[in-house]
C-alpha cells in the first residue's frame, strides 16, 4: 500500500517528463543477480525477460540489488495477503430503506439482510482463499526461476533497442537464462562490441516483458492466445498442447519490376493471327494478373470473419442475424472485382492451391479438377463452419462485352448442423475493344436455410443512366415467408441492414454489417486489395511445405509477379503448349487427387486428406505439372487446345 520509491538521485524526481519511468517491473516475480564479468552489471530476471542494467559504480549495484530485495520482501512479507477484516464489511442501509419505502416487515428484511451478509461472507471467503494461494504461488517464483536460469544458458536473442536521451539504449534479452557463463560472457569478451545496457537511470516499459510465444492448450475452440495486443485462436480438433507463433507477417506490397513493361495493342494482335487457330493463339501476360483463378477463388474468404460472427450469432439462438451475416459475406466476394482490369491465369489440369491462415482461423485448399469443361473445386475449414463449392463458368461473347455466367453451388455448413447454399450472379465485362475496360455484377442470388431462414438478394442490372450503381437489396424471410429483415448496400462498398418486427422496422437506423476494407497503401497495376496481394507470396520456408501442383510454383506467373515479362511470356507458351494434353488426360480416365465427384448431386466434394500429408512431406500420386513437356513420341499431344 505504500508509495513507490525513488532509487536514484534526488534529483531524478525533478527530471523532464520524458525521463521519467514509463512502465513496471513486478518485482514479486522478479530475482536478481550480479555479473560476473562486470562487477557494474546485474540482472533482473521476469519469467518472460532478463533486463540488464549498468551503474556507475560497484558501490551503486549494491546499493540497487539491496534496494530491489528490500522493495521485494515489502510488498508482502512472508507471502501473506496484507488486509483488514474491516475492508470486508458492507452497509445494508439502502436495502433496508428501500424495503421499508415498499411497505415490508421488520422480519422480512432482516431475512433479506441475514441472506445478503452470508451470501457474501461465503464469497470472501473464497476470495481470500484465492487470492493467498495465488501470492503463495508468487513467493515460489523467484526461486524457481532461478533454477531454471540455472539450468538453461544457451539461449540468448538480442532484440531491438529503444533509445533514451540519458545516453545509451535499453536491451531486453528473449532468453530466461541470467547466467553470465556460455554465449552472453562471450558476446561481452571485447570492448569493440557493439552491444549496449541500460543505464540505471533508464526505465522499461511493460512491452520489454512480452513474450515471443505462448504455450496454447487447444482443448476446445474457444481458446484465444494473445500476443502483443494480437488475439490468435486455437483451432478445433486438436486436444494436445502445441507452441503457438504468431503467423508470419503478410507482404504489403508486389516486388519491383525488373524490366520495364511493353504495351501491348489488342489490334495489332488480332491482325497477327488473322486465320489462325485461335485455341493455338497464346495471349501475352500483359492480360494477366500474377495470381491464378485457384487464388481468386480463396479472394472471396477475405471476409471470413463474416462466418465467424453468424456462427456466434447461431450459438446465441439469433437465426435472423446469422442469415444476415451469411449474406454480407456472399457480397463481400464481389468487392475485390472492382477496377480490376487483367484476367488470372488460367489453372493447368491437378493444379493446387493452398492457403493457411490462422490470424484468420482458416485454411483454405482447391484444385483444378476439369478441363474441359473448366471446373476448379475448393474446400474451406473455419472456426465452428466449413465452407467448399466448385466454380464453372459459361461465357457469351458480344463483342465489346463478356457475359460470364457461374454454374455451380457453394455450400456453407455450421458445426450445430446449418446448411446454407447459394450461387453466384451474372457478371458482365464491358468495353473489351473500346473504352475503360470494367465490370458489373447483375441478377438475382437466392440464399437457402435447412432451418428456420433464407435470404433473397438483387444485384441491380446497371444501366448508362444509373446515378448509383452496383446497388445490391435483399430480404430475409422465415419457413412461412414473413419478411423479418432487409438489406441494403453496394457490392463494392458496404451492406446494411435493418430487422423488422410484424413487418415493421424495429430500427429507425440501419446496422452496418459489412465495409470494404481500406485500399492498399502500395497500389499496383493490376489493381489487387491488400489481401489479393499476399496471396501469391512465396517464402522459403513455405515452398518445401508446398506440393509440385501448388499455383505458387507456376513458373509464368512468377516471373510476372517479379516483371520479367519476356521470360512470363515464354513460360506461359510452355505451360500452354502442355496443358493441350489435358483434354486426352481427362478422357483417358484422369481423376482429381483430392477430390471427387458424388454420384447424387454431382458436385466435387473433398475427400480428405491434404493437411495430413503436407505435414509429413508426402506427396503420392502429385505429378509435376510445371515441368518440361514429356517425350512426344510417347506422348502424342492433341490438336485441340481448349484454354
Amino acid at each position: 500500500g505504500a508509495a513507490p520509491r525513488l532509487i536514484g538521485p534526488a534529483g531524478y524526481a525533478a527530471a523532464a517528463p520524458e525521463d521519467r519511468p514509463i512502465g513496471l517491473v513486478h518485482l514479486k516475480i522478479s530475482s536478481f543477480r550480479e555479473s560476473k564479468s562486470d562487477d557494474k552489471r546485474f540482472y533482473i530476471i521476469t519469467p518472460t525477460k532478463t533486463l540488464q542494467l549498468r551503474t556507475n559504480s560497484v558501490k551503486d549495484r549494491v546499493a540497487w540489488i539491496e534496494a530491489l530485495v528490500s522493495a521485494r520482501s515489502e510488498s508482502s512479507p512472508n507471502g501473506v495477503l496484507l488486509y483488514d477484516q474491516n475492508d470486508a464489511s458492507f452497509s445494508t442501509d439502502r436495502l433496508r430503506n428501500r424495503m421499508h419505502a415498499e411497505g415490508l416487515g421488520e422480519e422480512v428484511i432482516k431475512d433479506c439482510e441475514q441472506i445478503v451478509h452470508s451470501e457474501f461472507s461465503q464469497y470472501y471467503t473464497q476470495m481470500k482463499q484465492r487470492c493467498e494461494e495465488y501470492l503463495s504461488f508468487l513467493g515460489s517464483l523467484p526461486q524457481q526461476l532461478e533454477v531454471l536460469n540455472e539450468q538453461d544458458t544457451t539461449h540468448s536473442i538480442r532484440p531491438e533497442c529503444s533509445c533514451s536521451g540519458h545516453g545509451k539504449c535499453c536491451e531486453s534479452s528473449n532468453t530466461e537464462s541470467s547466467d553470465d557463463a556460455g554465449i552472453q560472457e562471450l558476446d561481452e569478451s571485447s570492448d569493440e562490441d557493439d552491444y549496449n545496457f541500460c543505464d540505471t537511470r533508464q526505465s522499461f516499459s511493460d512491452s520489454a516483458a512480452s513474450p515471443d510465444l505462448r504455450m496454447k492448450h487447444s482443448n476446445s475452440s474457444n481458446d484465444v492466445q494473445q500476443y502483443d495486443h494480437n488475439f490468435v485462436e486455437s483451432r478445433s480438433g486438436k486436444g494436445e498442447n502445441e507452441c503457438l507463433l504468431l503467423p508470419p507477417k503478410r507482404r504489403t506490397k508486389l516486388p519491383e519490376p525488373v524490366e520495364k513493361e511493353k504495351g501491348v495493342s489488342l489490334w495489332s494482335m488480332i491482325k497477327d493471327n488473322v486465320g489462325k487457330d485461335l485455341t493455338r493463339v497464346c495471349l501475352p501476360v500483359y492480360f494477366n494478373e500474377p495470381i491464378s483463378s485457384l487464388q481468386k477463388c480463396f479472394e472471396d474468404l477475405e471476409y471470413s470473419h463474416l462466418l465467424d460472427r453468424a456462427y456466434d450469432y447461431g450459438l446465441k439462438g439469433n437465426s435472423v442475424m446469422r442469415t444476415l451475416c451469411v449474406a454480407a459475406f456472399a457480397v463481400s466476394g464481389y468487392a475485390s472485382s472492382d477496377g480490376r482490369p487483367c484476367k488470372p491465369f488460367n489453372p493447368l489440369l491437378g493444379e493446387t492451391y493452398e492457403a493457411d491462415f490462422p490470424e484468420n482461423g482458416i485454411r483454405f485448399f482447391s484444385e483444378k479438377v476439369s478441363h474441359h469443361p473448366m471446373v476448379m473445386a475448393c474446400h474451406c475449414e473455419g472456426r465452428g463452419w466449413k465452407f467448399w463449392g466448385e466454380s464453372n463458368v459459361k461465357s457469351k461473347f458480344w463483342g465489346q462485352t463478356i457475359q460470364l455466367d457461374p454454374v455451380g453451388v457453394l455450400t456453407l455448413e455450421f458445426d450445430d448442423g446449418e446448411i446454407f447454399k447459394w450461387s453466384k450472379v451474372t457478371t458482365t465485362i464491358n468495353n473489351l475493344i473500346i473504352g475503360r475496360l470494367y465490370c458489373h455484377h447483375h441478377g438475382t442470388m437466392k440464399i437457402s436455410g435447412n432451418r428456420q431462414h433464407s435470404c433473397k438478394l438483387t444485384f441491380k442490372q446497371q444501366s448508362f443512366l444509373e446515378r448509383n450503381p452496383r446497388q445490391v437489396q435483399g430480404v430475409v424471410e422465415d419457413i412461412g415467408g414473413t419478411k423479418v429483415a432487409t438489406l441494403r448496400g453496394k457490392w463494392d462498398e458496404s451492406l446494411y441492414c435493418n430487422v423488422t418486427n410484424d413487418g415493421v422496422n424495429s430500427s429507425a437506423e440501419s446496422t452496418l454489417l459489412w465495409e470494404k476494407h481500406e485500399p492498399p497503401t502500395n497500389p499496383t497495376r493490376y489493381n489487387l486489395s491488400s489481401f489479393a496481394i499476399t496471396l501469391n507470396e512465396l517464402t522459403p520456408n513455405l515452398k518445401e511445405k508446398l506440393p509440385p501442383t501448388d499455383s505458387r510454383l507456376r513458373p509464368d506467373q512468377r516471373h510476372l509477379e517479379n516483371g520479367e515479362y519476356d521470360k512470363a511470356n515464354s513460360e506461359k507458351l510452355r505451360l500452354e503448349t502442355r496443358q493441350r494434353m489435358a483434354r486426352k488426360m481427362q478422357d483417358n480416365g484422369w481423376k482429381p487427387r483430392w477430390f471427387d465427384r458424388d454420384t447424387e448431386d454431382g458436385a466435387f466434394h473433398y475427400t480428405g486428406g491434404y493437411w495430413e500429408a503436407r505435414e509429413q512431406r508426402k506427396w503420392d500420386g502429385c505429378r509435376d505439372i510445371f515441368g518440361e513437356l514429356p517425350d512426344k513420341k510417347t506422348s502424342p499431344v492433341p490438336a485441340s487446345l481448349g484454354i
